[in-house]
C-alpha cells in the first residue's frame, strides 16, 4: 500500500527514487464534455483519475497527470458537440498526445504503463497512440495496457446498480453509473437537485454528419440518472479497484 502516488505531487528526486522500484504508471485519459445539468465537464477525467489512484495505492504504482481533453463527443455516446462548453480533439491530436506521453515516460525509465480510459470515444485513439509509441521506441522491455474501467463491472455488480435492468454503457452517459460514482467520490460536485429523469434516448442504427438536432435529450444525459446513490458508487468503485488491481498485477507480474 502506497499513499503518495501522484506524479504531479512529487519532486524530481522523489520521482527518480520511485522509478528505481519499477512501478506501473497509470495514465488517465479523459475529456472535457457536457454531462447534463447535474455533473461538471470534467467527469471523464475525474473518474479515471480517482480509479487510477485507488489501483496505484494497491499495486505500488504512480499516476501521471491526466489527459483532460478527449476525442470528439458523439451524439449516441456523449451527447455530441451541440452543448455549450464541450471541447473536442481530433483523433490524430489525441493519438499524438498519448504517443508523446508514453514515449517520454519510457525515456524517464518507466517500463510498465496502463492507460485508464474514462471517455467512451477515446478508446481506439488511445490504443493507437500506445501502439505508435511502442513501434517508434522499439523497446522489448516496455509493456502497456489500455482499459476502460466500466468493462470491469460484472453482472452481479450491475444487478445491484440497476435492479430494473442495465441499459448498456452507450446510454449511461451522465446517467446512473457516472452520477453514482461522482456522488461517492466527489459529492460536492454533484447538483443533486438537477438530476434528470427522462426516458433513454432512442437512436437510429446509423450516424449523420453534421450531427442532427433532436437526437439527444435536452438535458444532455442519454438516460435517466434517477436512482443514483453514493452507495451504488461505492459498490462500483470498490469492485473496480479490486478487479483492475488484479488485472494489472497479472499482466505486469
Amino acid at each position: 500500500m502506497t499513499d503518495n502516488v501522484l506524479m504531479a505531487d512529487l519532486t524530481w528526486p522523489e520521482f527518480e527514487a520511485r522509478v528505481k522500484d519499477d512501478p506501473v504508471v497509470f495514465l488517465p485519459c479523459g475529456a472535457f464534455e457536457q454531462h447534463g445539468p447535474h455533473l461538471p465537464f470534467a467527469v471523464d477525467a475525474l473518474l479515471p483519475t480517482a480509479i487510477a489512484e485507488g489501483v496505484a495505492r494497491q499495486v505500488g504504482g504512480l499516476v501521471a497527470t491526466p489527459i483532460t481533453y478527449g476525442y470528439k463527443s458523439m451524439p449516441k455516446s456523449g451527447g455530441g458537440p451541440g452543448f455549450p462548453g464541450t471541447i473536442n480533439l481530433d483523433g490524430a491530436t489525441l493519438v499524438s498526445i498519448v504517443r508523446d506521453i508514453v514515449r517520454d515516460l519510457h525515456r524517464h525509465g518507466l517500463r510498465k504503463i496502463c492507460a485508464v480510459v474514462g471517455h467512451y470515444e477515446n478508446q481506439w485513439f488511445v490504443g493507437e497512440g500506445i501502439d505508435n509509441a511502442l513501434r517508434e521506441i522499439g523497446a522489448p522491455d516496455l509493456k502497456a495496457m489500455r482499459l476502460e474501467y466500466w468493462d470491469f463491472c460484472t453482472p452481479d455488480v450491475l444487478d445491484k446498480v440497476f435492479p430494473d435492468g442495465y441499459p448498456g454503457i452507450e446510454l449511461e452517459h451522465a446517467a446512473v453509473m457516472e452520477t453514482s460514482l461522482m456522488m461517492h467520490l466527489y459529492p460536492d460536485k454533484v447538483r443533486e437537485d438537477l438530476i434528470p429523469d427522462h426516458p433513454p434516448a432512442d437512436f437510429p442504427p446509423y450516424d449523420v454528419y453534421p450531427a442532427p438536432e433532436g437526437w439527444v435529450p435536452p438535458s444532455g444525459a442519454l438516460a435517466t440518472a434517477k436512482g443514483s446513490t453514493a452507495e451504488k458508487g461505492r459498490i462500483m468503485y470498490d469492485h473496480y479497484i479490486a478487479s483492475i488491481s488484479a488485472a494489472v498485477n497479472k499482466e505486469f507480474a
